[in-house]
Parts: structure tokens; sequence; C-alpha cells
């Protein structure tokens, strides 16, 4: 707990980022910032995937709308803040010469998408009244 305290800090001090080992090849810093960039992508087309399931499904009954659209948006939400968190690990162990940190977070991702996935097509197939 204390180091994901110390990583959100991190978050928005670069200088105190760039303190931390040796300076490393600027191409993996930059593929981490692209691998950081892709990460929002994605936390952005979920969010936009909330609104919209709120916005364009209004005769989806009340609790499914919701349900799936705070699904969505929650998801974008801890995706967008895992990015940055990754970020900073990513950099700080390549600084280092450490390996990369691991995560689950994109299998969470991909199962939490999926539940959603399915929900829609039971939405679909079965009727927009439920």
């Amino acid at each position: 707990m204390i180091e994901f305290v110390r990583n959100v800090q991190l978050w928005f001090a670069p200088r105190d980022v760039e303190a931390e080992g040796s300076t490393p090849d600027y191409r993996f810093s930059l593929a981490n910032e692209r691998t950081f960039l892709a990460w929002l992508r994605t936390a952005l087309a979920l969010i936009g995937g909330g609104f919209a399931v709120d916005q364009f499904l209004p005769d989806l009954r009340w609790g499914w709308r919701v349900g799936l659209a705070l699904a969505l948006l929650a998801a974008g939400v801890l995706c967008s803040l895992r990015a940055v968190n990754h970020w900073v690990r990513c950099e700080i162990a390549m600084r280092k010469g450490e390996d990369l940190p691991v995560s689950r977070f994109p299998a969470v991702l991909s199962l939490a998408v999926a539940v959603v996935a399915v929900a829609m097509v039971v939405v679909v197939l079965f009727g927009w009244e439920g």
C-alpha cells in the first residue's frame, strides 16, 4: 500500500521519476508512453460506451441500462487510473534495470468487458424490455 501511495505521488512529479536510477534508452521510454496512451484510448472508449448505453437505449429497462452504463464507466475510470500507475511503475523499473512489473488488470478488464458484452447480447436477443 505504501508503494502505491508513493506511485500516486510520482504521477504528479515527473522530476522525481527521473531521479530514480539511470536514464533508459529513449526508445523504451517512448514505447512505455505509447502503451500509456493506448490504455487511455481504451479508457475513453469504455467511458464513451457507458454514455452511449445510457443515452441511446432509452427503451431498455432502467436497471439494465444503468447497470451496463455504470459498469462501462467504472471500467473506464479504473483503466485510466491503472494506465498512469503502470506507466510510472514501468518507467521506474526501466530506470533501475529491473524486470517490468506484471499485472492482473488486463485480465480483469477483459472479463469485465466480456460480462458487459454478454449482457448486451442477452438484451439484443431477448428484447429491450428485459
